[in-house]
């Protein structure tokens, strides 16, 4: 008998996936949430045929290096810049990535990040529950910034960007964004979206989003000459990826009264927060959990056992992998 391919999954998920994936191939997955070393997850993926990881797992010509059974990394994520995708190309190894099923929850969580950081709700919670309002509270406490009928800006306007926009006809918003291309004339009517340049969008916003995929270009697209261009009344929300921001500049601009406030759910060097940031009162911090509802990270997961089933040559779409990011590898399989 054939031997069944092995695949690694480098964190716990839900029970349904593994047993999927058990029907088809033997797992080898993880119990405990952990770091792995560039040593330990080479190792890994030496044995086995393919592999579920998360962005916690930098994924590079080192780690792959001489691996001549690997045959297909999916990431349980959208964005994929944990992965060297050129020298995965170049091994012959397919990436795969989990696009489109959590465009809504993002959306949602951006909102909720949005209207937690302009209504100071962070703050306010935490001066409850330290027992301070039995002290009173005076009629001017804890004023913060209005959303409904205010300018909405958004800073990449994929699907998670369209779907933030949809939602702001509910607060009478008018909505500004900026993306690399215009959108087609009636996604831009649906969204009631306005294209203006960068520069423009930074200066009339009272919310900004920023949605946009990281990568060298966009390091740091959000500094200190960007913030200086921004309202001292507006608020920055990030629910893209740490290092779009820079956080010592933007810890800056929020203690200085140069920026009103903001909601993060995305760090540079997360775990790890700029120390200036958790001292402030002004920011809404949250530990990258924008697509972390019980049905979206379920079908995240769902997504990324498809990847690599079909990439195996397994169930429905046996050869069409449902989201690789380099497809050009699968014509050097056959």
């Amino acid at each position: 008998m054939t031997a069944r391919q092995k695949v690694w999954v480098s964190r716990p998920l839900f029970p349904e996936v593994l047993a999927r994936l058990s029907e088809y191939v033997d797992v080898q997955a993880e119990a405990v949430e952990r770091r792995h070393s560039p040593e330990a997850l080479r190792e890994h993926l030496a044995g086995v045929d393919a592999a579920l990881i998360g962005l916690a797992d930098p994924v590079g010509a080192a780690a792959v290096e001489g691996n001549r059974r690997l045959r297909v990394i999916a990431n349980l994520a959208v964005g994929y810049n944990n992965l060297d995708l050129p020298a995965l190309t170049r091994a012959g190894i397919l990436a795969c990535n989990t696009p489109d099923v959590l465009n809504e929850t993002v959306a949602d969580y951006a909102w909720a990040l949005m209207l937690g950081a302009a209504r100071r709700m962070g703050a306010a919670e935490r001066w409850l529950r330290a027992g301070q309002w039995r002290g009173g509270m005076r009629f001017d406490d804890w004023l913060g910034f209005d959303v409904h009928g205010k300018t909405l800006g958004i800073l990449g306007m994929g699907r998670i960007g369209q779907a933030i926009a949809r939602r702001a006809a509910g607060f009478d918003m008018h909505v500004l964004y900026h993306n690399r291309s215009r959108l087609p004339e009636p996604v831009e009517r649906e969204c009631r979206a306005t294209l203006v340049d960068k520069a423009e969008l930074l200066r009339r916003a009272d919310h900004l989003i920023l949605v946009l995929p990281y990568s060298r270009e966009s390091h740091h697209a959000i500094g200190a000459a960007e913030l200086a261009l921004m309202k001292p009344t507006a608020v920055l929300v990030n629910v893209a990826r740490g290092g779009i921001v820079d956080d010592a500049a933007l810890a800056a601009a929020l203690r200085e009264g140069r920026l009103g406030a903001a909601g993060l759910d995305v760090f540079e060097g997360e775990p790890a927060l700029h120390a200036d940031l958790l001292r402030l009162e002004n920011v809404l911090l949250s530990p990258h959990i924008a697509s972390a509802s019980a049905d979206t990270r379920r079908a995240m997961a769902t997504l990324a056992a498809d990847n690599v089933l079909a990439a195996l040559g397994h169930g429905p779409r046996a050869g069409r992998p449902p989201a690789p990011l380099n497809p050009e590898v699968m014509k050097r399989w056959s």
